[in-house]
């Protein structure tokens, strides 16, 4: 296999597949009757591999590479199945840190081409078996499973977990999921199962209710993160991930009671090392200290809402890039924005990628600073170019915005 025909293949995978990344609700595919059928002819993968389900509407890629971190350090082979990748589709599928390698990718893409007329798998439902056969194939000794989109319904929700974890509930998708904080909660309580430890980790009542109830009729009992206090801290900075440790430490907490041996030191230094560890980038990540560079993968308003905050106890000026996908509620994201900044708005190079000049009339009203961009790379050359010393840049909004601007600038 050369490197152009593994780029050939991951282009015919893209083009070939619904993908909701990129061509949004049209490529979502509820239900799990698919990926039941497309297990089945691999041979059920997932059902001989001891995994781990992570699910919430944020944090869940923090929480499963701080686990992945955590249990690689107690001397433990780790999968982890994260979505959507930044810059290269192998990062979705690693093993103690390492991607995938190319080889079993384009290997496993020439299978789906003769796979039979009744099975036609979404782009996501096609990685989430890719991701349970390699790791049955490497024999790792656990797999950590992060939710793609809602829970009920997503083809991870497959598994049979040790454990389950519910980081939070807020809106998010609500064109898919539901309209109300409730009815995504219901959602998210999908991945419970019948006498699988389910931890959550929101202090929303309303939301906890709904999780509550749902252990009950499982069977199984639930796990209140919220109320576990620590002063461990964690090498992803962000004021958001105190809450993302407390999930952490509930499951390891279960994990341990299920036998696996991770002592205090191993949960210290997987914490303080996750970025080596799994080589997770996105969240609040500091691309460069002088001048201050930081990205951050937030695009929901509960995320934003966070981050944004957190920009503002930052004392200096901020020329702060941003870009949004079609489905955005671009008003509400305009009420939060961070004082003491100039913006550059860009347009994700995706189809779901939304220009700015479809929404200048918001920005004119919301009275901000502005200037406008074809493309993201372009916004943070014009953002660099206006940088005096002092001042600091921010890049986010979407993943694609992250994703674009480390792989234009990560190895240069």
């Amino acid at each position: 296999m050369t490197t152009e025909q593994y780029q050939e293949s991951i282009e015919w995978l893209f083009t070939q597949m619904p993908n909701y990344q990129i061509d949004g609700q049209k490529a979502y595919k509820p239900g799990l009757d698919n990926i039941k059928k497309l297990c089945a002819y691999f041979g059920n993968p997932q059902d001989q591999i001891k995994s781990i389900h992570i699910g919430g509407t944020n944090g869940k890629g923090s929480t499963s590479n701080m686990l992945a971190s955590i249990l690689q350090e107690s001397g433990y082979k780790i999968g982890l199945y994260n979505s959507p990748h930044l810059i290269d589709f192998t990062e979705r599928i690693k093993i103690n840190g390492q991607n995938c390698d190319n080889e079993f990718v384009y290997d496993f893409i020439q299978k789906l081409k003769n796979l039979p007329e009744d099975i036609r798998p979404s782009f996501f439902e096609f990685t989430t078996i890719m991701a349970f056969e390699f790791f049955c194939q490497q024999n790792v000794d656990y797999a950590i499973i992060e939710v793609g989109l809602g829970g009920r319904l997503d083809s991870t929700n497959i598994i049979h977990p040790m454990v389950s974890a519910i980081t939070n509930v807020q809106l998010d998708h609500q064109n898919i999921l539901g309209n109300t904080i409730e009815e995504i909660a219901a959602e998210k309580a999908g991945i419970i199962k019948e006498n699988v430890p389910i931890i959550f980790g929101d202090q929303n009542e309303t939301v906890k209710n709904i999780i509550s109830e749902t252990a009950r009729n499982k069977n199984t009992g639930l796990i209140d993160a919220t109320l576990i206090k620590t002063d461990l801290k964690s090498d992803l900075k962000g004021n958001y991930q105190k809450n993302n440790i407390r999930v952490v430490l509930a499951l390891v907490e279960e994990l341990k009671k299920q036998g696996l041996k991770i002592s205090d030191e191993n949960l210290k230094n997987g914490l303080l090392h996750v970025r080596e560890n799994t080589n997770f980038i996105g969240r609040w990540f500091e691309f460069s200290k002088d001048p201050l560079i930081i990205c951050d993968t937030a695009h929901n308003q509960a995320g934003l809402e966070m981050v944004f905050a957190q920009l503002n106890e930052i004392p200096k000026h901020k020329h702060i890039v941003l870009g949004f996908v079609n489905d955005k509620k671009i008003d509400e994201v305009l009420r939060i924005l961070p004082g003491n900044s100039t913006y550059y708005f860009a347009k994700p190079a995706i189809n779901r990628g939304r220009h700015p000049l479809d929404y200048e009339d918001m920005l004119r009203k919301s009275k901000i600073n502005y200037k406008i961009f074809d493309e993201v790379q372009s916004a943070y050359l014009s953002a660099k170019q206006h940088l005096k010393k002092g001042e600091m840049i921010f890049i986010g909004g979407s993943n694609f915005v992250v994703g674009e601007f480390l792989e234009k600038n990560l190895s240069k």
